[in-house]
């Protein structure tokens, strides 16, 4: 059972073992912005993995929401 839990991201059970991905496809969150990490532009990633601006734009607006909501103690500082 598909879930969508942000615009444009969903995750299921049956599809890369739930992790989240672009909504009515098999591509991971993770994979996009991996890929936008390692240098690629927004245009190439487009093109790889046939996603629209906005799909690109909501994994990177997904990922961001998870780094502001992310909790970090300093250890030994």
């Amino acid at each position: 059972v598909s879930m969508e839990i942000a615009p444009h991201i969903s995750v299921d059970s049956g599809i890369h073992h739930g992790t989240p991905v672009i909504t009515e496809t098999r591509v991971p969150i993770s994979i996009i912005i991996g890929s936008l990490a390692g240098g690629m532009s927004k245009e190439e990633v487009m093109q790889e993995y046939e996603l629209s601006k906005n799909q690109v734009e909501a994994a990177l607006s997904y990922a961001a929401d998870l780094v502001k909501h992310t909790q970090v103690t300093a250890l030994g500082a």
